[in-house]
C-alpha cells in the first residue's frame, strides 16, 4: 500500500483497537481541588475530543474522551484564597514543615501517583495522540523526576545543615518558599513538563495553583484524589477552563508571588503584564524556540540524518526542543536529501497504540491547516515539497512535509512551526546559520553535525553565546533533567534543571547573631531542643 493510500486509510474502527487500549466510556469530570476537597462543579463545562477518529460505516467520527469543569472567575478565586490561607504569610504548616516532613508527603503522593499508571498513560495516548511508548515514557520519566528532586533537595539541605561564621556573626542560611505559585504546563508534556515545575514549587514549601493544559486536562484527573490525599488542604489547588477568563483575576489579585508557565511568549507577556507588581513576580519561563541544525561538509550523514530525524519528527515535532530548521552545506546537500526523504518514507504512522509507530494524529485544534498553510507560503516563494504524500492531510493527520529549498522570504524559514515540516535551507557560507542564529529571537539550543575538529571547535564557542546548548552529532533535547534547561532570548526566563528547579521556586535567606554568649546559648538551646525547623542541624539520610 503506497503512501497516500495509507494516509487515507488511517483511522481504525473501535472493534480494531486492542481491547487493553480501548475507552470504553466517556470521564464526566466534574470535580476540580480546593482546600483539600474535591469540590463538585455545577456550572458549565468543557468537551475533550481526541484527535482520534473511529471510522464507521456511514463516516469518521472523532472521539470524545469526556468533558470537565470551565471554571468562573469567582471559582479560580476560591483555589487562590484557598492557597492564600494554607501559606499565611509563611507562617502556615506547609511552608513552615521541615525539609524532611515535606519529602514524605512528595513520596506519598508519587507512591499513589504510580498506581494510576495504566490510566494516566491510556488517556495520554487517546488526549494528545502520543504514542504508548513515549507516553510510558513520559509518565516514567516523570517519576524518576520527583525521586531525583527529592534526592537533589536532600543534598541542598545537607551542605545547609551547618552553621557559618564570618566577620563575628554566626549564620545559617537555607532556601525558603517564595509564596504562591501559578503553575501553567503545555499541551504536549502536559504530565512531566507540569511535573517539572510543581514539584519543585511543592517541595521548596510554596503552596499551587495549578491549571492544567488543554489538550491534557483529563489525564490528571486520576490524580486529583492522590494529591488530595498526599498534602495539607490547600497546598495543591486545581483550576480548570478558558485562561483568558480564570487567570486575570489571579494574576491582577497581586498576590501570585511565582509564575511557572511553559508555552508562548505572546501569552507569557500578557500574563506577567497583568500582575500590579511585576517586579514581585518571580517567572520560571520554558517558551518557544527555532533550534536549527547545521550540516558541515564533513558530516557522517548516516548518523546525522538519524539525529536530524529524531529532532525533527520525534512527537510529530511537537516539542519545544525540536530541530525546526536545518542548513545543510551545498557539498553534500543532494545526499542528504537523499537519505533524509527515505528515512521519513520509512517511519511507520498510525495509531498510538501500534507497534513501533512513530507518527500520530495532531491533537492541536487547526494544526493541519496552519501547517498547510506554512508549506503553500513556502512554495509560493520557491520551494518545493520533496518527498511523497509530503503535507497530506487526514483529518488530524498531518504527513510530513520535506520543504526545500527554503529562503528567508519564507514564513517557515523564521516561524515555529511546532509539528512536522521540516525546511531545509542549503548554504556555502557558515555565516549564513551563524546569522541565522544571530538574528533571530529565539535562543534555545542548536545541533552541529560534522567531524573536523578544528571547524566545530570554531563553532562552538561563538555559538555559546547565542544559545544555551550546543549538541554535537545529536539531537537537540532536554534531557538528561539534571541538566539546566534554559534559553535566551524569547526561549525562556530562568533555568529548570532538577538543582536549579529548587533554587528558582526558592530564596536564600538566613538567621544571623553576633557571636556573643547571649546569642551562642539561644542557637544551642533551640538547636538541641529541636525547637526550630529553620535552624536546625539535623542531617537528612
Amino acid at each position: 500500500m503506497n503512501i497516500p493510500t495509507q494516509i487515507q486509510n488511517i483511522f481504525p474502527s473501535f472493534d480494531s483497537i486492542p481491547s487493553e487500549f480501548q475507552l470504553n466510556h466517556v470521564i464526566d469530570q466534574k470535580e476540580y481541588l480546593v482546600n483539600g476537597k474535591l469540590e463538585t462543579w455545577e456550572g458549565e463545562t468543557e468537551e475533550s475530543l481526541s484527535p482520534i477518529y473511529l471510522k464507521t460505516e456511514q463516516e469518521l467520527v472523532r472521539q470524545t474522551i469526556g468533558t470537565f469543569p470551565s471554571l468562573n472567575q469567582e471559582a479560580a478565586l476560591s483555589t487562590l484564597e484557598a492557597a492564600v490561607t494554607a501559606y499565611n504569610h509563611g507562617r502556615g504548616k506547609w511552608p513552615t514543615m521541615s525539609v524532611s516532613q515535606r519529602i514524605e508527603c512528595v513520596q506519598e503522593f508519587a507512591y499513589r501517583m504510580k498506581e494510576k499508571r495504566d490510566t494516566v498513560v491510556t488517556l495520554l495516548m487517546w488526549e494528545i495522540g502520543k504514542s504508548y511508548t513515549d507516553s510510558c515514557k513520559e509518565f516514567d520519566r516523570t517519576v524518576n523526576y520527583i525521586q531525583d528532586t527529592i534526592d537533589a533537595l536532600k543534598n541542598l539541605d545537607r551542605v545547609s545543615s551547618r552553621f557559618e561564621i564570618s566577620q563575628g556573626v554566626i549564620g545559617q542560611i537555607r532556601r525558603a518558599p517564595l509564596g504562591i505559585v501559578l503553575s501553567m504546563g503545555p499541551a504536549n508534556y502536559p504530565l512531566n513538563e507540569t511535573f517539572t515545575t510543581l514539584i519543585p514549587a511543592l517541595i521548596m514549601g510554596n503552596t499551587v495553583i495549578v491549571k492544567a493544559p488543554r489538550p491534557g486536562v483529563l489525564l490528571n484527573y486520576p490524580l486529583l484524589e492522590a494529591f488530595k490525599d498526599a498534602f495539607p488542604p490547600g497546598v495543591v489547588n486545581t483550576i480548570y477552563g478558558k485562561g483568558r477568563t480564570i487567570t486575570p483575576p489571579l494574576m491582577e489579585s497581586g498576590k501570585i508571588d511565582a509564575l511557572a508557565f511553559i508555552g508562548g511568549s505572546r501569552a507569557a507577556n500578557n500574563l506577567k503584564k497583568q500582575h500590579p507588581k511585576s517586579h514581585r513576580l518571580r517567572s520560571i519561563l520554558g517558551l518557544e524556540a527555532k533550534n536549527p541544525g547545521i550540516v558541515l561538509p564533513h558530516a557522517d550523514l548516516d548518523l546525522t540524518v538519524k539525529e536530524c530525524i529524531l529532532g525533527t519528527l520525534s512527537y510529530n515535532g511537537q516539542r519545544c526542543t525540536a530541530i525546526k530548521i536545518i542548513f545543510v552545506h551545498r557539498s553534500v546537500i543532494d545526499t542528504f536529501l537523499e537519505k533524509f526523504t527515505v528515512a521519513v518514507s520509512e517511519l511507520k504512522f498510525g495509531m498510538p497504540w501500534e507497534d513501533n509507530v512513530f507518527l500520530t494524529p495532531i491533537a492541536e485544534p487547526g494544526k493541519p491547516n496552519y501547517l498547510q498553510e506554512l508549506v503553500e507560503d513556502a512554495k509560493n516563494h520557491g520551494a518545493e515539497v520533496i518527498n511523497e504524500g509530503g503535507g497530506m492531510i487526514n483529518e488530524t493527520f498531518f504527513y510530513p512535509a520535506i520543504v526545500y529549498p527554503v529562503n528567508d522570504k519564507m514564513k517557515i524559514y523564521s516561524v515555529e512551526q511546532f509539528g512536522p515540516v521540516v525546511p531545509i535551507v542549503p548554504f556555502e557560507d557558515i555565516e549564513t546559520p551563524i546569522n541565522y542564529l544571530v538574528n533571530s529571537d529565539y535562543g534555545q539550543q542548536v545541533s552541529i553535525f560534522g567531524q573536523n575538529t578544528e571547524a566545530i571547535a570554531q563553532l562552538v564557542d561563538p555559538l555559546v553565546n547565542q544559545v544555551c546548548r550546543v549538541n554535537l552529532n545529536s539531537q537537540c533535547q532536554r534531557g538528561p533533567d539534571t541538566f539546566p534547561f534554559t534559553g535566551r532570548k524569547d526561549s525562556a526566563e530562568g533555568t529548570l534543571s532538577v538543582h536549579d528547579a529548587l533554587r528558582a521556586f526558592s530564596i536564600r535567606t538566613l538567621v544571623a547573631a553576633k557571636e556573643v554568649p547571649l546569642n551562642k546559648r539561644l542557637i544551642t538551646e533551640i538547636v538541641r531542643e529541636h525547637q526550630s525547623n529553620f535552624l536546625s542541624t539535623d542531617f537528612i539520610l
